[in-house]
């Protein structure tokens, strides 16, 4: 990532996709983000609602002919509705999926042309849930598995012209889990990243010199239990 080039985030206003944006600023880089709600002050960006792959694709594009081109596009933007599939609204069922795995691809496929103009990078975003299943995750695990499945595709199909990384972090101290029932979520106990510290490795994936690639790498905290 040359310094000064444009990296447009997907949900870069919270979590991982603001450390992100951090990292990139940090380093002289210029964040753009996708997301439906306002990033850090100053930041460039186009509010969204990720389950309209159109509308992602659309405001892709926008904010890529507003950087004058991209350098780079992690997509960080991931929900998660855990429960029982009998138990979870297929419509909420189904709006995990398009924004996890749908929009990752919907965002891509508008941002390849500028991408394949400055020999760019992709940082897609999946989960150790993306490589190990668990109950009562069916949608999540569906969508990142999706996600690692497109990745390594995608990798295969634009080697040598846009370098592609599957980031497969463990969980992370974001707000992620916030909205969950109780049942769900991460005990008093439990051993998360900061998503800081997962944003220095998309950072440095993002700045590999033309011709190294980082296909994949697998990001926890030291004693994470989800990942296989």
């Amino acid at each position: 990532m040359a310094s000064g080039g444009a990296v447009l985030i997907s949900g870069g206003a919270s979590g991982l996709g603001a450390a992100v944006a951090g990292a990139v600023a940090g380093v002289g880089g210029r964040p753009y983000v996708l997301d439906r709600q306002a990033p850090t002050a100053g930041v460039p960006w186009l509010e969204c609602d990720l389950a309209d792959t159109r509308a992602a694709e659309a405001a892709t594009r926008e904010l890529a002919e507003q950087a004058g081109g991209l350098v780079g596009v992690v997509t960080a933007a991931g929900v998660d509705v855990p429960g029982r599939l009998g138990d979870v609204p297929a419509q909420t069922w189904e709006r995990v999926v398009t924004i996890d795995l749908l929009a990752t691809a919907a965002v891509i496929r508008a941002a390849l042309p500028y991408l394949e103009r400055s020999a760019g990078r992709v940082v897609t975003v999946a989960s150790t849930l993306g490589v190990k299943a668990v109950g009562d995750a069916t949608a999540y695990c569906a969508a990142k598995f999706g996600v690692v499945g497109f990745t390594r595709a995608l990798a295969a199909e634009l080697a040598g012209v846009v370098g592609v990384t599957l980031l497969v972090p463990g969980g992370m101290r974001t707000a992620f889990f916030d909205e969950r029932d109780p049942q769900y979520r991460p005990g008093a106990d439990a051993v998360l990243n900061e998503p800081a510290d997962v944003a220095s490795a998309v950072l440095f994936a993002l700045r590999q010199p033309p011709g190294c690639a980082i296909r994949e790498m697998v990001v926890c905290a030291d004693r994470e239990s989800s990942y296989p």
